[in-house]
């Protein structure tokens, strides 16, 4: 172990400072969104069986609403612009700027070169939770998604059904390509209703048992096209395990609503980042 510095309560009591101040953001209009979604009526819907995850299309100006059903699931999301995968949501940018969890008036971000929003936030159930006792909160940007490569890693197993594979089968049922093309392009996640942090002393990830129930919702607005696929996490609501066939897990629901005519009058799509990309040269 290192040498304890003269002056080591003094450098650990340098104050923080925010990396990405945010005040400059564009905001979205959730007045508008709002109003939109009043008069909004269903237009598809689609469900995500346990262990499984299904794909889905919502065209840019509608909303889209993910509900847990039967019993409390956790989600695993991701998202692409419909016309180009190549345009993804982006986790790492979306937590940077908004923090490690995500919720109402907050937006899903796109991956280079684009970098603009995707899907903001509209309304969700649990906003209510909060931060607990141990520093959980819901709907994370944390956690990468369970994979059977970990899987392997950790414990040697063959395991199928993780987030990762489902959501790898899922798009490529969506368009057509094999299992080898459409896995490189299936990315870190929004974990939709999972309850989540850092331990305190070791700083590892943890994961708690989501306080999800039947009926509770996170709902966005669609910010530009949108191809999205969901998971329902093979460990249920997390409280114990994940990639797991024991867990006990419920299917979970997707609506997509269409607001009527003229409703987003003054609205446009967001355009792509305006950064030049001369990198200097």
């Amino acid at each position: 172990m290192s040498q304890l510095p003269a002056d080591a309560d003094a450098r650990r009591a340098v104050a923080p400072v925010i990396c990405y101040p945010v005040e400059t953001l564009p905001k979205p209009d959730m007045a508008l969104y709002r109003r939109a979604r009043e008069g909004a009526t269903k237009v598809a819907q689609w469900r995500v069986a346990p262990r499984d995850a299904a794909s889905f299309r919502v065209d840019a100006g509608q909303f889209f609403r993910i509900t847990s059903i039967e019993g409390p699931q956790v989600g695993d999301l991701n998202l692409w612009n419909a016309n180009d995968l190549s345009e993804r949501f982006y986790s790492g940018k979306t937590r940077a700027l908004h923090g490690t969890h995500l919720t109402e008036g907050q937006r899903m971000w796109t991956s280079f070169p684009a970098l603009r929003p995707m899907a903001t936030v509209l309304s969700d159930s649990l906003s209510w939770y909060g931060a607990d006792e141990f520093g959980g909160r819901v709907h994370d940007v944390i956690g990468t998604r369970c994979d059977p490569y970990t899987g392997n890693l950790l414990s040697g197993t063959q395991y199928h059904h993780c987030c990762h594979s489902n959501l790898t089968r899922a798009l490529a049922d969506a368009t057509g390509m094999s299992l080898a093309e459409a896995e490189p392009h299936v990315h870190d996640v929004l974990n939709v209703f999972m309850c989540t942090g850092f331990t305190r002393d070791t700083g590892q990830y943890f994961m708690k048992a989501s306080p999800v129930r039947p009926g509770d919702h996170l709902e966005f607005f669609a910010e530009i096209d949108l191809l999205g696929a969901l998971s329902a996490c093979p460990g249920g609501d997390c409280g114990q395990v994940h990639s797991s066939d024991t867990a006990a897990c419920y299917p979970m629901l997707i609506e997509a609503f269409a607001p009527a005519p003229g409703a987003l009058e003054g609205w446009e799509p967001p355009v792509r980042n305006g950064y030049d990309r001369s990198h200097g040269r």
